[in-house]
């Protein structure tokens, strides 16, 4: 069964189980964009705890606009900030240096729109996770979706569903506990190449 998906900023676990588990991965890339949500954010573990990494966007006069639309605010250097922020949080972690060549000129090269940006940030974490999958992109947007299993719900970051996922090891585990659902990028530098296994692994809950 293909699923249907939201390209999002280094996407939460929960949704790189949702795409592990199919063969063929459809975009969705038709729909408006919103605030609060995983377009432009992410969450990784830092030395206090859950810490978010927010892309800075050029918000429109018009009230809504197109998610493939929306331009990134590159005045601001939010590369060098999010880099920063994934060196402290994860240098001592046991496979950051394994993946951080792949990883590093996602924090230099710019994109102008961000739904580019998350496109590459996607085509990424696939080659890390060493995933051949068919993907597309969607050409209109459709609230009812009948023919992809329809995970849009992940998207949204201030009210999604708690999934019952289990513990592994994180750098700060010993100083906050375990922090589930963050970027994958958190799980791929703790546990490398069983990154894949876990995701397996794991079921979702859905609406």
């Amino acid at each position: 069964m293909s699923v249907l998906i939201h390209p999002t900023y280094f996407p939460s676990i929960a949704q790189c189980i949702a795409i592990v588990n199919t063969d063929t991965v459809v975009f969705e890339t038709d729909d408006n964009f919103l605030k609060q949500t995983y377009r432009n954010r992410c969450y990784i573990y830092g030395a206090n705890g859950k810490l978010t990494l927010n892309i800075p966007v050029v918000h429109s006069q018009k009230n809504r606009q197109k998610y493939k639309d929306v331009k990134i605010f590159n005045d601001e250097n939010w590369q060098s900030l999010h880099w920063k922020s994934l060196l402290s949080a994860y240098r001592t972690s046991p496979f950051f240096e394994y993946y951080e060549d792949e990883l590093q000129p996602l924090f230099t090269n710019k994109s102008e729109f961000i739904l580019d940006h998350n496109l590459k940030c996607m085509e990424v974490i696939l080659d890390c996770l060493q995933l051949e999958l068919n993907t597309s992109k969607t050409q209109t947007y459709k609230s009812v979706e009948e023919t992809h299993s329809d995970y849009r719900f992940l998207v949204h970051a201030k009210k999604e569903i708690t999934q019952n996922l289990e513990p592994y090891t994180q750098v700060f585990g010993d100083k906050h506990g375990f922090i589930p659902n963050l970027s994958i990028l958190d799980l791929l530098f703790n546990e490398g190449p069983n990154t894949l296994n876990y995701l397996e692994s794991q079921t979702l809950i859905r609406p």
